[in-house]
This record gives C-alpha cells, structure tokens and sequence, in this order.
C-alpha cells in the first residue's frame, strides 16, 4: 500500500456525495492502522529487557580515540575493565564468543544485539568520568555481566548519566564484595579448596577408629575471599566416612580450637548427654555408635548456636551400606550441599547474618561452583551414583542433572524409583530440606556437557551449580 505524501493536489475535491464519504472513510482506516503500528512497533520495543538509552549530548573530545577488543564468554566481558585519560574516546570491538545474544550499554549508548560468533563495532562516546555499563538482556546485569570504565585525570565531574533499566541494588554484605557468578566462573580454583568427591568403597572390617581434631583456620572460602572457618580435620565438609550395617564407629574429638565444641552423628542412636558434649579447647572426647541402619547421615558440631557453628564448616557425611550392598554402578560421587556466608577474615560467618538467614553464596563440598571450574568427568555409557546431603543450616535443595533422568532415587530411608527405565519412569529432582540425604543412580548414554544445580534456581546461580563432562 502506497500512501500519498507532501502538498494536496490542486484539483478541487468534490466535498460531498458518496465517493467523498468513501474516500475519507478510506483515508480513516488508514490513518488508525498507521497509529495501531506505530503503538504495536513502542510496545514491542520497550517492554522489560529491551529499553534502549536515548543517546547522549556529545561531549568534546579532549583527548586521543582508543580502541580495545571485548570478548563475551558465558556471563561477563573480557576484560570487564579499561582504564583511560579523561575526555579520550573510547570505541570497543566486542565478539560475542557464547552461546547467546548480549549487548551492551554504556555511558548512554547501545549496541544492538550480538548474536553467538558475531562481532561489533561499539564507539561508546567520549568519558570525563568513572562509569559503567552492563547486558541490558533481562537478568544478565545481576549474574555479573558488567563492564567498568575508569577514567584517569578528571577533575571535579559529576559521573555521566546511566539512564537504561537499572536492575535493583542487592542488600549488600557490610564485610566483603561478594563476587559474581562472572567472576566466580572466570576464577582459578585454589588447590587448597577442592573437595575430591568420589566415593570409596567402605573399608573392611567392623570396627572403624577415627581421630576427628577441631582447629579454627583462615581458608578461602569464595574467589579472593578468605576467612576464619571451624574444621573438623582441617577441611569443610569434614572428611566423609564409610561403613556397612552392623559396623562400630568409634571417633575420639580433640579440640584445637579456641572455644567449646562438640560432634553429633545423626546415625548414631545414643543418648547425648556424654558424647555430645561440648569441651573446652585442649579436650578430648570419645563418641562410639553402632549403624544399625543404612543410607546417608549427617554429623556436625552441636554446640550452640549450631546454625553457626555449620555455617563455618562444621559439617559432613556418614555413608553406610546395606546388609545386601548396593547396586553395582561404574562411579560414585558425594555432594554435600551448603550455604556460604561471608563475613571478616579473622571472624568467619556473621553471627548476625547467619542467625537472620542472610547468606551470599552457595556450595557443593564447600566451595561455589569448584566443579565448574574443574568438572567431573566420566565415560559415555557409565552409570554413576551421586549421594547427595543438604548440610544447611537453612535452605532446601532440589537436586537436578540437566539431561538426564534418574532412573533410582533413594532418600530418607526408602526407594521412590527402582530401575525405573524398566518401568518406563523416572524422576527429575531429588528434593532434601537440611539434613536429609539420600542418592540417585543415572546412566550417561551419550557424550556431552552435564550439569547439576539446585533447581532452586537463585540458589543454582549463587553456587550449587557443577559440571560433568562426559566422554
């Protein structure tokens, strides 16, 4: 449809009769389609996730033009900062190397969306002060995806307008920054903080002596954060124990450390007046059990405020075989899942914070995302078995393998699925509040990246979150 533009023509028009009636009315449909496009086209353009900044005032240019090259990976920019003089020009060449479009907007400009493999040429203005800019794609600000300009030499300038859809300011942590899932993602895991989680068989013989000692020790806890946590056998988790039905567990506690402590075994069926009592730095306890049933059971320090105490890594696992032993699989693993609060280095874990529930991150084996940064790897064909344990203190978890289907599910004592393939069934989630455990069994038919999370998504985001590779 063709729609005439520019000045009227000179021919008179009749003013009345039919065909007048007919053109005007023809020219007022027009006129509301026209409108209907033009409201559909700012709805469409503006709804959440999409704004896009007006452009700014141009500033003079002061100083020189520079040019940096930006990459994209997962959620962050690389580098996600540039320092340069006050009133220089900055034009950034940005190559999206993910696996899904981002933008970016800063100082007032915005690129267009670019796609995986693709590239752009952002002039992003000239900058008299300190200003950042971030992926405008709804949620992608929050998971990290910034980008810092710090300018050098400026003198006295209000900081530059940012005016696209600012995501809302998280409550802060008064002690530490709490690093992004960009940031966490992009660390080196440090060697002192991985936890192997693969599982050996139970020992043989019946009777299991163990010396568990208390210290209190500055360890890294988070990427470049380390902090003051309490150990069982200088590691968080404490160190996780095997045995079958009908085994004794005698464990002797020392304390290290410079407070009262304790130890309470959930498999353990005794009274709690001796062996769960706290001692004084310097003492010795002993704590002995008979497992008279299986699965997996959690043991942690039972001195008050126990939430405490866990939250600085006073936890860990006992796993125990069934009188008839298990099913044979090819690999098993155990994931303790947890929250991370951090606080001052020489404190640990906020008293404060933690009593109100106020976490920052969260963990398999103690630390955010390690096996992401340093992934789980099988054979195609495989069938492992993951015991999972949530130690808390706080929040539930719900247990997911992107996919893969479990085809056993067992948790608190009983099997919900069995060799469910056979039965054509399955499930997606095994769900545990704090201080339920139980495993699931998946076989790995193709090869592929993997992962496991908390399908409690905020929580997946903040750390419960792994990598398998499968070969």
């Amino acid at each position: 449809m063709t729609i005439p533009v520019g000045a009227p023509a000179t021919e008179p028009r009749p003013e009345h009769g039919p065909e007048a009636q007919t053109g005007w009315a023809s020219w007022l449909v027009i006129g509301l389609a026209i409108a209907a496009v033009i409201v559909l086209g700012v709805t469409l353009t503006t709804g959440p996730g999409t704004q896009r900044a007006q452009a700014p005032a141009e500033v003079t240019q002061t100083g020189e033009t520079i040019t940096q090259a930006i990459r994209i990976d997962g959620m962050s920019y690389h580098p996600n900062r540039v320092e340069i003089p006050a009133g220089s020009r900055l034009v950034l060449e940005l190559v999206n190397g993910g696996n899904q479009p981002h933008d970016l907007t800063l100082n007032g400009f915005t690129t267009e969306l670019i796609d995986p493999g693709e590239s752009a040429t952002f002039d992003a203005g000239v900058f008299t002060a300190d200003t950042q800019g971030w992926c405008t794609i709804a949620g992608h600000r929050a998971q990290g995806m910034v980008f810092n300009v710090v300018v050098t030499g400026a003198t006295d300038v209000p900081a530059q307008a940012i005016t696209p859809g600012s995501s809302p300011t998280p409550e802060t942590n008064p002690f530490v920054d709490v690093p992004s899932p960009a940031t966490r993602l992009a660390a080196e895991l440090p060697e002192g903080a991985w936890y192997d989680p693969a599982l050996p068989p139970a020992p043989t013989g019946t009777v299991h002596e163990l010396a568990f000692t208390v210290t209190e020790e500055i360890r890294e806890v988070a990427p470049g954060h380390q902090q003051a946590q309490w150990l069982f056998n200088g590691q968080a988790p404490g160190p996780t124990l095997r045995g079958r039905v009908g085994d004794t567990f005698r464990i002797t506690l020392t304390n290290h450390g410079t407070m009262g402590h304790s130890i309470d075994f959930h498999a353990g069926e005794v009274s709690p007046d001796a062996p769960m009592a706290t001692i004084s730095p310097g003492e010795s306890l002993v704590y002995e059990f008979v497992a008279r049933r299986w699965g997996i059971w959690m043991y942690h320090c039972a001195t008050a405020p126990m939430s405490l105490h866990i939250a600085n890594g006073m936890a860990g696992a006992v796993i125990i075989d069934p009188p008839a032993g298990l099913d044979e699989v090819d690999h098993e693993y155990t994931l303790l899942a947890h929250e991370i609060f951090l606080g001052q280095r020489d404190t640990g874990a906020d008293a404060e914070r933690v009593n109100a529930g106020r976490h920052d991150l969260t963990g398999f084996n103690g630390y955010p995302n390690q096996y992401d940064l340093r992934p789980l790897e099988i054979t195609a064909g495989q069938r492992v078995r993951f015991w999972v344990l949530n130690v808390g203190p706080d929040n539930p978890l719900s247990f997911h393998i992107v996919g893969a289907v479990f085809d056993t599910v067992f948790s608190e004592g009983s099997y919900s699925v069995r060799a469910g393939l056979g039965e054509s069934t399955g499930a997606q989630v095994l769900p545990l509040l704090p201080a339920q455990g139980g495993f699931v069994e998946v076989t790995f038919e193709e090869p592929g990246t993997y992962t496991f999370v908390n399908h409690i998504m905020t929580e997946g985001e903040r750390g419960q979150h792994g990598t398998i590779i499968v070969r």
